[in-house]
């Protein structure tokens, strides 16, 4: 079992690389945008609660993200592996995720960082906010707030994975197709 963390700033390409990379190695993507908007849009008592903050621009606290997504790994005991998209961005979340996998005899492999540019970042999200609907995403204010708190409590993440020589850093500015091809060179490596 291969179990991968994508890991980047909001805007950095997970999403999109995710889908490319569940395909090619048959991995369960778990996607913690998807997983709140799947309870916002059913109206669960945690979607409720998420969407309180996700409409500040705040980031989900970490028992409502663990719990979520504690159900969703529940409900794929079969998997030949996670993508972990969105998921941990708190070294809470990482050490609950570690316990969580080690009760089922599965650890995570690797933590794939998409590096870019914070600018860059607040652009693309920009644009996408024109189409998406979300409101996270068309104000610039709690973009660079979503960006603040990444800095604070995900950032610091990256240590904790390197002490675990689990990290690996992966440029991602280019074109899908270049990022995918890093992407990959990485996991191939494993």
């Amino acid at each position: 079992m291969i179990n991968i963390v994508l890991f980047g700033k909001p805007g950095a390409g997970k999403g999109t690389q995710a889908e490319f990379l569940k395909s090619k190695y048959n991995l369960t993507h778990l996607s913690t945008g998807d997983i709140f908007r799947f309870n916002i849009k059913n109206e669960t008592d945690l979607g409720k609660l998420a969407k309180s903050y996700m409409d500040k621009g705040d980031l989900v606290p970490d028992e409502v993200t663990i719990k979520m997504l504690e159900d969703t790994v529940d409900k794929n005991p079969d998997t030949k592996g996670f993508l972990f998209d969105g998921f941990p961005r708190t070294l809470a979340q990482a050490v609950a995720l570690d316990a969580f996998l080690a009760t089922k005899n599965w650890l995570i492999t690797a933590t794939i960082g998409l590096d870019a540019d914070d600018e860059i970042l607040i652009q693309r999200l920009l644009e996408r906010g024109k189409t998406s609907g979300r409101v996270d995403d068309q104000d610039e204010d709690k973009i660079r707030n979503r960006y603040q708190e990444y800095n604070e409590k995900t950032a610091p993440l990256m240590e904790y994975y390197i002490s675990q020589n689990k990290y690996c850093p992966v440029n991602g500015i280019g074109s899908i197709a270049e990022i995918t091809e890093r992407l990959s060179a990485v996991i191939e490596s494993l």
